[in-house]
C-alpha cells in the first residue's frame, strides 16, 4: 500500500494534476495555516487596490483643483488675455486636463467597483466556506481518533484478562496437583480456571471486532473521507488563486481601457500647443493698442539767434519763447507724463458708499456730510490743484478724457471703432432675441386665439406691448451707435485718403521745413481725443495745458497729514479709488472737501480715494497746518 503512494506523487509531479487527498494526506494541518495564508494574502490585495484607488481618487482632485484653479474668471481682467493664441491654447489644456482627471476618477471607480467590493464579498464567502471544510476534516480525525481509542482500550482488555485466565489457570493446576486440598477447593479453582478463560475469549472477540472496525474507518478516513475534503479545500483554494489572477487582469485592463481617452486628451494638449500663433498674437496686439493716429511731425528748428540780430521787447521774446514750446510740447505730447493731472482729477463723481453696518453715511461721526452736487468735488479740486486761468481747460479735458462716455469718444479713433462695432453686435444679438421671443408669442396667442381652452389670448398682449418697446428703445440705441460707427469710418477714410505727410527739409539759407500739424493735434496732452480739430488749436487753451504739465512735470508726492485705519472693507473699482482691507492702516494725504472721500497711500505708488465713513482718522495737526497743495 505504500509502494503505491509514491506512484501518484511522481505523476503529479509530472503531469501537474495533483491531488491534495492523496498527496496531502497527512498535512491537514499545514494546508489549515496555507489556505489561512492565501485569505491574508487575498485582503493584502485588496487593501492595495482600495489604497490605489484613493490614490487615483485623490490625483483626480488634484488636477481638477488645479484646472479650476488657473480656469478663465467670470468678469475678469483675464478675460482680455485669451484672445491671444496662446492664452486660448492655455485655456484647452485645462480643458484637457480636466478630462485627463476626469479618466482617472474613472478608474478608482472601477478598481473599486470591479475589484475591491468583489473581492471584500468574495473574502466572506472564502472565509466560511474554509471554516465549513476544516470542520468537516476535524470531524472526521475526531472519529478516526475515537475509534482508535475503542480499539486501544478493547485490545487492553483483552490483554489483561488473558494474564488474568493464565494465572488462574496455574492456580487450578496447583490446587489440582496438591493432595491435601479438598476436591470442593480444586472444582472452585477449576470453574475459575474456566470464566477467565471465557472472559479472555470474549475480550478478543471484543478486540477483533474494534480492530476490524478501526482497520475499515481508517481505510474510508485515509482513501475517502480525506482526499474528499482535501480535494475540495484544494477546489477552493484553486478558485482563491483563479480570483486573484482574474482581479490583477481586471486591474490592467481597467487602466488599459482608458488609455484611448488619455491618448486623446494629451492629442488635445499637443493640438492645443500647434494652434499658437506667435504672427496672430502680434497681430491681436495691433489690433488691442493701435490709436489710428499718425506719428508725430518733426520738431521745428527753434532760430535764438533772431534776438542777436533784431532788437525786441523783454515780453515780445518771452511770447515767441513760449509760443515756441507750447508748438513743441503739442507734437510731443505722447511721451509726455499726464498720469499725474488724472490721479489729482481722478475723485469719484459719484457719493461714497454707505458702510456694511449703517443704512446711509450720515449715522457715523465722520460720515460726509449733506450730498453736495456732483461737479461741486471736482471745482474745489481744481481750485485746489490749478489757478483759474486752467480751469476751463482742464474741465473739458476732464470731459473727454476722465470716466468713459457713452460714444466712446474719449478713445482713439482705432479703439473707438472697435468699441462701437462690438457695441453695434450686442445690441442686434439683443434686436434678434427680442424678436424671436415676440415671434414666439404671436405663434402662442394664435393658438389661444383658436383653442381658447389652452389660454387667454390676452393674457399675452403685456408681454407683447413690452418687448414691443423694447425693441423700439434698442433700435434707437442701434441706430445711434450706426451713426456714430458711419461717421466716424467716413472720418477715418477721410484721413486715410490725405496723402502721406512728408518731413520737412532746410534749404541752403538754414530756414525752418514746413510741416504739416494737423493730424498730430488731434489729441491733447492729457490723452482725450478730440474730433474737432479747431478747439484743439486755440492759442489760449495751449498756453494755459502748456503751464500747467509744466506745473505737474516733477513727480513729488504729496506730504501726509496723518494716518487713518480701515473700518470696513472696500474695493476700489471705479476710477480714482483704491481698495483696503479691514484693519489696514493708510496715510491720509487729503481730507474730506465735502463729497465723502477721502485720500489716501497704500504705498510709495499706489494711492486715490476711499469712502470717510469707511476710515478712523488719525490727523497730525502739526502736519495739517503745514500742508501745501501745489
Amino acid at each position: 500500500m505504500h509502494s503505491n503512494r509514491g506512484l501518484p506523487r511522481r505523476n503529479c509531479l509530472e503531469t501537474m494534476n495533483c491531488s491534495w487527498g492523496t498527496e496531502l494526506w497527512d498535512q491537514f494541518d499545514n494546508l489549515e495555516k496555507h489556505t489561512q495564508w492565501g485569505i491574508e494574502f487575498l485582503e493584502r490585495y485588496t487593501k492595495f487596490v482600495k489604497e490605489r484607488s484613493e490614490i487615483e481618487c485623490s490625483y483626480a482632485k488634484q488636477l481638477r483643483s488645479l484646472s479650476k484653479k488657473y480656469q478663465l474668471k467670470k468678469n475678469s481682467k483675464e478675460e482680455d488675455e485669451f484672445k491671444y493664441t496662446s492664452c486660448r491654447a492655455f485655456l484647452m489644456t485645462l480643458n484637457e486636463l480636466n478630462d485627463y482627471a476626469g479618466q482617472h476618477e474613472v478608474i478608482a471607480e472601477n478598481l473599486s467597483s470591479q475589484i475591491m467590493i468583489e473581492l471584500t464579498r468574495y473574502i466572506q464567502e472564502l472565509k466560511a466556506e474554509r471554516k465549513s471544510h476544516f470542520h468537516d476534516g476535524r470531524r472526521a480525525q475526531q472519529h478516526i481518533e475515537n475509534s482508535w481509542k475503542q480499539l486501544e482500550s478493547s485490545k487492553r482488555r483483552f490483554e489483561r484478562d488473558c494474564k488474568e485466565a493464565d494465572r488462574a489457570q496455574h492456580y487450578f493446576d496447583k490446587m489440582d496437583a496438591d493432595i491435601n486440598v479438598t476436591k470442593a477447593d480444586v472444582e472452585k479453582a477449576k470453574q475459575q480456571a474456566q470464566m477467565r478463560h471465557q472472559i479472555a475469549e470474549d475480550s478478543k472477540n471484543e478486540y477483533l471486532t474494534y480492530l476490524q472496525k478501526f482497520n475499515k474507518d481508517q481505510h474510508e478516513h485515509y482513501y475517502t473521507l480525506i482526499p474528499h475534503i482535501f480535494q475540495r479545500i484544494q477546489e477552493m483554494e484553486e478558485r482563491r488563486v483563479g480570483r486573484v489572477r482574474e482581479s490583477m487582469r481586471v486591474y490592467s485592463e481597467v487602466e488599459r481601457k482608458v488609455l484611448p481617452i488619455v491618448s486623446k486628451c494629451l492629442d488635445g494638449m499637443t493640438k492645443a500647443a500647434e494652434s499658437i500663433e506667435p504672427k496672430m498674437d502680434s497681430k491681436q496686439v495691433v489690433e488691442s493698442y493701435k490709436s489710428g493716429f499718425e506719428p508725430p511731425g518733426d520738431v521745428e528748428f527753434e532760430d535764438y539767434s533772431v534776438s542777436m540780430k533784431r532788437a525786441v521787447s523783454e515780453s515780445s521774446f518771452l511770447n515767441t519763447r513760449g509760443e515756441s514750446r507750447r508748438r513743441s510740447r503739442s507734437r510731443l505730447w505722447p511721451l509726455l507724463k499726464r498720469n499725474k493731472l488724472m490721479s489729482l482729477l481722478a475723485s469719484p463723481r459719484q457719493p461714497p458708499p454707505p458702510p456694511p453696518t449703517s443704512p446711509s453715511p450720515e449715522g457715523l461721526p465722520n460720515g460726509p456730510q449733506s450730498p453736495q452736487q456732483a461737479k461741486e468735488p471736482l471745482s474745489q479740486r481744481l481750485n485746489d490743484f490749478m489757478s483759474t486761468k486752467h480751469k476751463m481747460h482742464c474741465l473739458r479735458s476732464l470731459k473727454r478724457g476722465g470716466t468713459g462716455q457713452e460714444d466712446y469718444s474719449h478713445l482713439p479713433p482705432e479703439q473707438r471703432r472697435k468699441k462701437l462695432q462690438a457695441k453695434l453686435n450686442d445690441i442686434n444679438k439683443d434686436i434678434q432675441k427680442e424678436m424671436d421671443q415676440r415671434d414666439a408669442l404671436t405663434k402662442m396667442k394664435d393658438v389661444y386665439c383658436k383653442n381658447p381652452h389652452l389660454g387667454d389670448p390676452d393674457s399675452i398682449d403685456p408681454r407683447l406691448e413690452e418687448i414691443t418697446q423694447s425693441l423700439e428703445k434698442l433700435q434707437i440705441e442701434a441706430q445711434k451707435f450706426e451713426g456714430w460707427l458711419t461717421e466716424l469710418e467716413r472720418k477715418l477714410l477721410e484721413k486715410a485718403s490725405e496723402p502721406q505727410r512728408q518731413s520737412g527739409h532746410f534749404d541752403s539759407q538754414g530756414n525752418t521745413p514746413l510741416t504739416n500739424n494737423y493730424g498730430q493735434n488731434r489729441e491733447s496732452p492729457d490723452g482725450s481725443y478730440t474730433e474737432d480739430p479747431s478747439t484743439e488749436t486755440s492759442m489760449q487753451f495751449k498756453s494755459r495745458s502748456t503751464e500747467f504739465d509744466e506745473d505737474f512735470d516733477e513727480e513729488e508726492p504729496l506730504p501726509t497729514i496723518g494716518t487713518c485705519k480701515a473700518l470696513y472693507p472696500f474695493e476700489g473699482q471705479n476710477e480714482g479709488t483704491i481698495s483696503m482691507g479691514e484693519g489696514e492702516m493708510l496715510y491720509v494725504i487729503e481730507e474730506d472737501k465735502g463729497d465723502g472721500w477721502t485720500r489716501v497711500r497704500k504705498n510709495e505708488d499706489e494711492e486715490g480715494y476711499v469712502p470717510t465713513s469707511y476710515i478712523k482718522l488719525f490727523l497730525d495737526a502739526n502736519a495739517k497746518g503745514a500742508m501745501t497743495y501745489i
